[in-house]
């Protein structure tokens, strides 16, 4: 039997020219804005026209493109490996990007060529949004509804408690503190790329998945460093007029300067370094720290291919095969694999709940 993982991310451009087309792709889809066809067309172009030149500069930061789909794929290469080392059925991984090549619809071409036995999705987005799992899962159904797609395929939804993602970033943040110099109070802020209030209270459960992976962190964390920390979650990243969910991280930034405490950023939503990473935590958010007077500013790195956090996808895509099911969260002990309290209606197995 042979199994074809799909790990899917964001996207981003390659090369400064992709940048407003890349722009185009994103603000062009109706998960993120929610506009009629024509007007969310044009809405998109007017948005990544003029976005472009600010974002190229954001991208000249980091050589002029964006990482992320190499960094992806060193992980699918690393899961790979993983998944079969006991020398079993053949795992075969896979890149799909939502608004930048390889597109879903190119991934699934080459994924029917190989004509695997089934196939499993994985988000790179251990907290699930009907924005980014939720876009990505429908153009996927879209895709394979054109090609009469009859291959069987899984998908897991979301891990935010997973032991092995949250075993990383635990071990990621005591490195952090450890870069700390001098005796002064520290505060751990896990910053999250935010959302429009409005996602939310129509029953996305990122925001309550965010504050759950964090709280697991903490508790995973040496208890030496554990009992009465200082943290929060804060919410980067926000675009255009709507009311956004918060805290924000720029406006923690100054409370932690005005408070006189040293400052360790964890990006919680996020696995593989990207601009959101080194440009705006590294570079922006660095430099507005600088200007708040925080003597001790340490941003910790994404889980990358740390060895706990591709164990902990290896068991979950294993466990997904083993369960069949079409949407699964990881979490074996939850009823009928769902981790979200009821109330976050938006959850993909509420139609199955």
């Amino acid at each position: 039997m042979t199994t074809a993982v799909i790990l899917y991310n964001l996207g981003g451009p390659d090369r400064p020219e992709d940048v407003r087309p890349f722009l185009f792709n994103l603000f062009n889809d109706p998960m993120i804005i929610g506009a009629p066809g024509p007007v969310r067309w044009a809405l998109a172009q007017l948005i990544s026209r003029r976005r472009a030149p600010i974002a190229r500069e954001i991208y000249a930061n980091i050589g002029g493109g964006s990482p992320l789909l190499a960094n992806t794929c060193a992980q699918a290469e690393a899961l790979e490996a993983t998944l079969n080392e006991d020398g079993g059925e053949e795992y075969v991984c896979h890149v799909a990007m939502r608004y930048w090549h390889p597109f879903v619809d190119e991934t699934m071409d080459a994924v029917i060529e190989s004509q695997p036995d089934r196939i499993v999705l994985l988000p790179l987005y251990p907290q699930f949004s009907t924005t980014t799992v939720g876009s990505v899962m429908r153009v996927w159904n879209m895709a394979a509804a054109r090609r009469n797609l009859d291959i069987p395929v899984t998908a897991l939804c979301c891990y935010p408690t997973d032991p092995g993602f949250i075993q990383s970033v635990a071990g990621l943040i005591a490195d952090g503190i450890g870069r700390l110099s001098g005796t002064r109070p520290f505060r751990v802020a896990f910053s999250a790329h935010g959302l429009p209030k409005k996602i939310v209270a129509a029953g996305d459960p990122y925001q309550w998945q965010v504050e759950q992976t964090s709280a697991a962190v903490v508790a995973a964390l040496d208890p030496a460093i554990a009992d009465g920390l200082d943290w929060l979650c804060c919410y980067q990243s926000r675009v255009g007029p709507l009311e956004w969910i918060g805290p924000s991280t720029e406006d923690e930034i100054t409370r932690a300067g005005a408070d006189g405490v040293d400052l360790v950023v964890v990006p919680i939503a996020f696995v593989s370094e990207h601009s959101e990473t080194l440009v705006e935590l590294d570079i922006e958010y660095r430099e507005l720290a600088d200007a708040a007077g925080i003597e001790n500013y340490v941003r910790v790195p994404t889980v990358g291919t740390a060895p706990a956090f591709i164990d902990g996808l290896a068991r979950l895509v294993r466990g997904n095969v083993a369960a069949g099911c079409e949407i699964c969260s990881g979490d074996p002990g939850a009823e009928g694999g769902r981790v979200c309290p009821s109330e976050w209606s938006n959850c993909p197995l509420s139609a199955a709940a």
